[in-house]
C-alpha cells in the first residue's frame, strides 16, 4: 500500500485538513498551481507536475519540477499518471473542487478515467469527500452522517441501498430527473449495489 496526496489548484483546503492528509501520505504531488498552495502552508512537495501555467517558481525549489506542456490532459491527469508510475495505490486529492465549475466537472471526469488504476481515489475538501464506488459497496459511517449518491454516467439503474433513512430498492437515478442528494445514515454497515452505470458517493463531514 502506498498512499499519495495530490494537491490541485482549486479551492484551497483548510490548512489543518491539508496537514492531516499530508501526515498520512507516503508521497506528495503538487499539481501545477497546487505548489503555490503548498508554499502558503509551508509544505514541500516531493514533486510538482503540470504545464506550469500557474505555479510561481522561485528558481530555488528543493524538489523536482516535471514540465508537461501537453494540453490534451489537465494537471490532475498529469499528476495521476505520475502517481501511477510511483506505485501509488490509495490516492487522496485536495483542491480538486471549488472555484471554476468547469474544472470541477472535468476533475470528476478524470476520477472516472483513472478509477481502475488505483485501489481508491478520493477527492476531499472542507465539506466532505467524494469517490466513484463499485458494486457491491459496503462501509460504516457515523450515525446521522449525510450521504449523497449521484449518477456520474447520467443514469445508474438497479440501485439497492441499506442503512439509509430513505432506501432505494431496485431503483434508477438519472441526471435531471432524480438524484440521491442528502440521505442520512441510520445503521451500519451501509451497503449499496447497482446494475449499470457509474455512481458517485459523497459523504459530508
Amino acid at each position: 500500500m502506498k498512499e499519495i496526496l495530490i494537491l490541485c489548484n482549486g479551492r484551497p483546503p483548510a490548512e489543518a485538513l491539508f496537514h492531516k492528509v499530508r501526515a498520512k501520505a507516503d508521497y506528495f504531488i503538487a499539481a501545477d498551481g497546487g505548489g503555490n498552495i503548498a508554499r502558503n502552508f509551508n509544505a514541500t512537495p516531493d514533486v510538482i507536475v503540470g504545464d506550469m501555467d500557474s505555479y510561481e517558481a522561485s528558481g530555488k525549489e528543493p524538489f523536482e519540477i516535471i514540465l508537461q506542456e501537453n494540453q490534451d490532459t489537465n494537471d490532475l491527469e498529469k499528476a495521476l499518471f505520475h502517481a501511477h508510475k510511483q506505485g501509488g495505490t490509495h490516492i487522496r486529492v485536495l483542491g480538486a473542487t471549488g472555484l471554476r465549475l468547469d474544472q470541477t466537472l472535468k476533475n470528476l471526469s478524470v476520477l472516472k478515467q483513472f478509477h481502475e488504476d488505483f485501489e481508491s481515489i478520493i477527492f476531499k475538501d472542507d465539506f466532505g469527500e467524494i469517490q466513484l464506488i463499485d458494486s457491491p459497496f459496503k462501509a460504516s459511517f457515523s450515525i446521522g452522517s449525510t450521504l449523497s449518491i449521484f449518477p456520474l454516467s447520467g443514469i445508474v439503474s438497479g440501485i439497492v441501498t441499506q442503512g439509509l433513512k430513505f432506501p432505494l430498492r431496485e431503483e434508477k437515478l438519472q441526471n435531471g430527473v432524480r438524484d440521491g442528494t442528502s440521505n442520512e445514515v441510520v445503521e451500519n454497515p451501509v451497503t449499496i449495489t447497482y446494475k449499470t452505470g457509474d455512481l458517485l458517493l459523497f459523504v459530508a463531514d
